[in-house]
């Protein structure tokens, strides 16, 4: 596996800090518990689709706090008692955290065949949206008040 240094970012940027915690989580910690997709729903339409096989509803919990969505999963099974012979299903406990972007809203959270789907959209407030500016006539321009035929 390679290693990344990113000292030299540290050194030549200030009030990147975020920026910065966000490479280091992204390159030294990837889960890869459970399997996930991120799709592109429309224009401004996003869905993560979690592989959530073997946990119920209440099992779940899905939460954003400053602009960071937490998924976990917690097993309410008790497996102490079963003896497999072959443990195909990962059924353990996790925690999936993503960065998100500015303006993007999760609006909403279903379960479906072992599939937990969040569904985020970005929506800009009107006064960050582009607005179109009238160019008025030049006011300085001389008037003409009659003309000869």
């Amino acid at each position: 596996m390679r290693t990344f240094d990113l000292s030299p970012l540290y050194r030549a940027t200030v009030g990147f800090d975020n920026l910065n915690r966000l490479f280091d989580a992204t390159l030294n910690d990837a889960p890869s518990y459970p399997p996930y997709n991120i799709a592109k729903a429309g224009d401004d339409a996003y869905r993560i689709t979690f592989a959530v096989a073997g946990f119920a509803d209440k099992d779940l919990d899905v939460q954003v706090e400053n602009h960071t969505l937490t998924v976990r999963g917690k097993t309410s099974q008790d497996d102490a008692a079963t003896t497999f012979l072959h443990r195909g299903i990962a059924g353990r406990s996790f925690e999936r955290k993503f960065e998100l972007a500015d303006h993007i809203q999760v609006t909403g959270a279903t379960m479906e065949n072992g599939l937990l789907h969040i569904d985020l959209k970005r929506e800009i407030p009107e006064a960050l949206k582009p607005r179109k500016v009238a160019i008025a006539g030049n006011v300085n321009a001389p008037k003409t008040i009659a003309q000869a035929a």
